[in-house]
């Protein structure tokens, strides 16, 4: 049996990495005031169609849904910004407090072809700041990005920043654009060409080259911005200044989700090929009065933790737990008294590893050896006649033996020195 194609085993060596990046994004995230919010990975489809876009490619080709038994349309969650959104809503959390910052971190699905960066079953930690229109939650947004990014060791990314405006704007801006296109239609690639009909915004984000081309004499939607829009993202941009936090002004950066307005941004590694960008976000001031919540503004942004690890996993040193004590019994009065030393470790919460294989005393000694412990504990008929246990330290070569009634006393100086 294999995995289905998409998916990856998370064994046990990476789990370790996995979890310094939720602790890493705790301890920060924390301090500026954001809390930890899980949502179901089951969502009604009709969330996503409603909040993503119709003509996105998300919604159009890359939604794992179904009807479950009850006939309902279900969807595996392609994102996280939706279902925080409706968790504020129907858990009401827009009146316990004005602004609302949350975090989160799990699993998403998409049915994109495999490749370096890009899974079908992929992980996202995200950030929403809800409440506040004020640019100063998009510089915050953007400042504990990188921060996360640093304290991971991740220094070698670029920031690209957009305004794109308001609705209003877009769609002036967007009959302006498909003018222009319309005139080289027969030189887009296949997909801008369907998108031409459908989302000619999604066109600029194009990777093909001679697209890429065509575009360079499109016109820009910062032409079509309105003073609001414009003296937002000023403003954005004087706080990142004001951080020292370097980016780049890309008037052709949209994002593939429908709900965004004003600030959208990436941050870019060249390490990842086509699938560069590590992080994205933006605002998004009209999804939650969309989805039938009160007229809330909010910002916030996404990580890949996938391609996130392909970049950082050779920076991060990271120890590996081995237990401190190895425990090898012998005789089956030993495997009966042992579950008495075991509560005391227990109590002193000092790593272990019970021996499980009933072999002779060596081959446990063996083992205990390529477990990487310290200490070996053993106890054999000979100990329990005495009341007594071996103390085996291995990276010593010596052993001696203690009364059981000192164990406690031992396990004070065991403890002195891990």
């Amino acid at each position: 049996m294999q995995p289905l194609r998409g998916t990856k085993d998370i064994l046990p060596n990476d789990i370790v990495l996995w979890q310094h990046i939720y602790n890493k994004a705790k301890e920060i995230l924390t301090l500026s005031n954001y809390s930890e919010i899980r949502t179901p990975i089951l969502e009604s489809t009709s969330l996503f169609s409603r909040s993503i876009g119709n003509e996105t490619d998300i919604i159009n080709k890359e939604m794992y849904s179904f009807i479950d038994q009850g006939k309902r349309q279900i969807t595996l969650r392609p994102e996280g910004t939706a279902s925080v959104v409706r968790s504020l809503i129907s858990n009401r959390l827009y009146q316990k407090s004005k602004t609302n910052r949350l975090w989160y971190l799990g699993p998403m699905f998409r049915y994109e072809r495999p490749q370096q960066g890009r899974q079908r079953q992929f992980h996202q930690l995200g950030i929403e700041c809800i409440g506040s229109i004020n640019p100063m939650a998009d510089a915050e947004v953007i400042r504990l990005a990188t921060q996360l990014l640093h304290e991971l060791q991740c220094f070698n990314y670029k920031i690209e920043i957009n305004s794109i405006g308001n609705l209003q704007e877009r769609n002036v801006y967007k009959e302006s654009l498909i003018e222009y296109l319309l005139s080289y239609k027969e030189d887009l690639d296949n997909d801008s060409e369907t998108r031409l009909a459908t989302n000619p915004l999604r066109i600029l984000d194009s990777k093909n080259k001679k697209t890429q081309e065509i575009l360079k004499y499109a016109p820009s939607l910062n032409k079509y911005l309105g003073s609001e829009s414009k003296t937002h993202f000023d403003s954005v941009c004087q706080y990142l200044n004001e951080l020292d936090i370097e980016y780049n002004i890309n008037d052709q950066l949209v994002r593939g989700l429908d709900y965004y307005n004003y600030t959208a941004f990436e941050m870019k590694v060249d390490e990842l090929g086509s699938q560069d960008t590590i992080c994205g976000g933006g605002r998004y001031d009209c999804l939650i009065k969309q989805l039938g919540g009160p007229d809330t503004p909010a910002v916030g942004w996404a990580i890949g933790i996938e391609r996130l690890l392909s970049i950082i996993k050779d920076n991060l040193q990271i120890q590996t737990k081995h237990p401190v004590i190895y425990i090898a019994t012998q005789g089956v009065e030993a495997q009966r008294k042992i579950w008495n030393i075991i509560k005391t470790l227990e109590r002193y919460r000092i790593n272990f590893e019970l021996d499980l294989y009933n072999n002779n005393l060596q081959k446990q000694i063996k083992r205990a050896y390529k477990s990487n412990a310290s200490i070996c504990l053993i106890l054999g008929d000979d100990e329990i006649s005495k009341q007594e246990i071996t103390l085996k330290y291995l990276n010593k070569n010596m052993q001696k033996r203690i009364f059981t009634t000192d164990l406690s006393k031992e396990l004070d100086a065991i403890l002195s020195t891990h």
